[in-house]
């Protein structure tokens, strides 16, 4: 199996001059859109001459610049295996403190998601759901625990929401055939990316409604489709996917919806908890005096 780029990288960063190393950074961080750069474009980005980045290229065992633009256009279409993130998270992380390593990356990634979301997207994105007929939520595989999470608050604001969290075509589009211009819909998808959100997010298009990518770049192929696009970052280089910033977006979107029905939400909020104390939904953390002695006793004191 070809060694992949960012392991290539990895395993060379050693023996690179300085310029090469910043290069090497910028690679990993920004691959997206390194791979769209020439080399002449990258050097300019990155300080350093075109030169150096076809030395690069070739320290790292391509045949030419071009070569290592396709390493990267590869890396955006089909991101890496399980195979290949489990190489590429052994080569990064080695035997540093695994912990700190990973809440450190995932801080980088909240970081990220902060300078690069578009503001004017978000709004027109919370705009749009406060005002729809119909609230569709796609997210399947490892994103469907947050378009599950997403759903879980929608359904408590609004009495419109529909959670898909199927990969069968049949099924998908059985819940969302009658889709309309009046509707909304919110794709989330990650590397590797789902082919049946492409298509849900194609139909919405289609239909007319108002289609929202929650993805991790604009190379994405939900962006395609999207009216609006939420960028959220996640590890396309970890043995399992990191969703914590995607997960921080869906909460500031779940809030900005709040704020902005407030008064609704609020009366059906007043409205639950009357339930949810009725029914003894959530434990009381207060023990009466008798039952503190009765745990007491169980545990032996």
């Amino acid at each position: 199996m070809i060694t992949h780029l960012l392991t290539r990288i990895d395993l060379s960063m050693h023996s690179l001059s300085k310029g090469q190393k910043r290069i090497a950074l910028y690679i990993e961080e920004h691959y997206d859109k390194a791979a769209f750069m020439t080399a002449s474009k990258l050097g300019e980005t990155v300080g350093v001459s075109e030169s150096t980045v076809v030395r690069f290229a070739t320290e790292l065992g391509y045949d030419g610049y071009p070569k290592l633009q396709k390493a990267m256009q590869e890396m955006i279409r089909d991101k890496l295996t399980s195979v290949q993130r489990i190489e590429v998270t052994s080569s990064r992380i080695g035997n540093d403190d695994v912990l700190n390593s990973v809440l450190n990356q995932d801080i980088d990634k909240i970081r990220r998601t902060i300078e690069e979301t578009s503001h004017e997207d978000f709004e027109r994105a919370v705009e749009k759901i406060c005002n729809a007929d119909r609230i569709y939520i796609f997210g399947v595989r490892s994103t469907a625990a947050i378009a599950s999470f997403l759903g879980y608050y929608f359904e408590l604001i609004f009495d419109n929401v529909r959670v898909i969290d199927s990969t069968s075509h049949t099924t998908t589009y059985e819940r969302i055939f009658r889709m309309t211009d009046k509707d909304v819909m919110i794709g989330i998808s990650f590397p590797r990316y789902s082919t049946m959100a492409v298509d849900a997010m194609n139909y919405a298009r289609s239909q007319g409604a108002h289609a929202i990518a929650i993805t991790d770049s604009m190379v994405s192929p939900l962006v395609k489709s999207a009216d609006s696009v939420l960028i959220a970052r996640s590890d396309m280089a970890s043995i399992v996917d990191s969703l914590v910033a995607p997960l921080s977006l869906i909460n500031a979107l779940i809030v900005a919806t709040v704020l902005k029905k407030k008064d609704e939400v609020s009366e059906n909020f007043r409205r639950l908890e009357t339930v949810w104390n009725r029914e003894g939904v959530y434990a009381s953390g207060d023990n009466k005096e008798e039952d503190k002695e009765e745990i007491g006793k169980k545990n032996g004191k």
